[in-house]
């Protein structure tokens, strides 16, 4: 239940974020990247439909190919991302009509249209949902293929950003271009920075200490190595452990209060499939 509720409020939140984003900052300067929301900005432009009516529409379709492909749990989380984000952006079209950006400055709100869809894309795609719309199309070519996500959207979205060169004007392509780029490096790096964790090789004589803090206190499993000192030739143990960032400094902190001699790796790493972290 607990799972859940964090499931839904990260839903729900991820979602508001990139609605804020993609009204005020992307709408605004008909920036066209970001697949259905840049496509339904080249749509508003020819059509009587709005662009957050246009969203909901392509995003029910894109939603049912979800289902097909990605399956019942991926759909539901979708489903209930993409009919929020399409009624969030419709009714802040109609409770704050918008006839030009917030600023004249566009470079500032590009940035903020990459930065705050990214940011909630991430979040999204990392619990395994996606706000829909192309982002879909992303987690089918990831599926089936070695692309990642930010490369999926990088392909599923040129189009419609490259349509934005003859809609509107060069700068205006140009800055969706520059926008399409950096989101879809920004997405990977943020979902990259979500999962990160520290890996520890920790070398030591006597182990026991350090894997009864990490099993009662940590709440984390160890594998213990046996080996031996090439210079010294001896006993040696190797401690393998896998923690948050958070876990990390107090394994540290411990070992270097409590097992002074000790010998420490640390590296980074964010693909952690197992118990405690990401199931297969």
């Amino acid at each position: 239940m607990k799972s859940k509720l964090k499931n839904f409020s990260l839903l729900t939140i991820s979602t508001l974020i990139m609605a804020v984003g993609i009204y005020f900052f992307k709408f605004a300067n008909n920036f066209t990247f970001g697949g259905i929301t840049g496509m339904a900005v080249l749509v508003a432009r020819f059509t009587p439909l709005s662009a957050g009516d246009f969203s909901f529409i392509a995003n029910i379709l894109l939603l049912i190919i979800g289902f097909i492909i990605l399956g019942r749990d991926f759909a539901a989380k979708t489903a209930y991302s993409t009919i929020l984000l399409s009624i969030s952006l419709s009714l802040l079209e109609r409770i704050f009509p918008m006839s030009k950006p917030l600023t004249d400055e566009p470079l500032l709100e590009l940035v903020f249209a990459i930065l705050l869809p990214a940011l909630g894309s991430a979040v999204l795609f990392n619990i395994g949902a996606s706000s829909g719309g192309t982002d879909v199309i992303a987690m089918i070519l990831k599926k089936y293929t070695s692309v990642n996500i930010g490369r999926g959207l990088l392909f599923s979205d040129m189009l419609f950003t490259a349509a934005g060169f003859f809609v509107f004007d060069v700068k205006t392509g140009l800055y969706s271009m520059l926008g399409l780029i950096v989101r879809s490096a920004l997405i990977d790096n943020f979902i990259e920075s979500l999962n990160r964790s520290k890996y520890f090789h920790v070398v030591c004589t006597d182990p026991k200490p350090i894997c009864q803090y990490i099993e009662t206190t940590l709440k984390r499993d160890s594998t213990l190595v046996s080996a031996t000192g090439s210079f010294t030739g001896d006993n040696k143990y190797i401690i393998l452990t896998v923690l948050s960032p958070s876990e990390a400094v107090k394994l540290r902190n411990f070992i270097r209060g409590n097992s002074p001699g000790a010998f420490l790796l640390i590296s980074n790493t964010s693909e952690i499939i197992g118990k405690g972290f990401h199931s297969v």
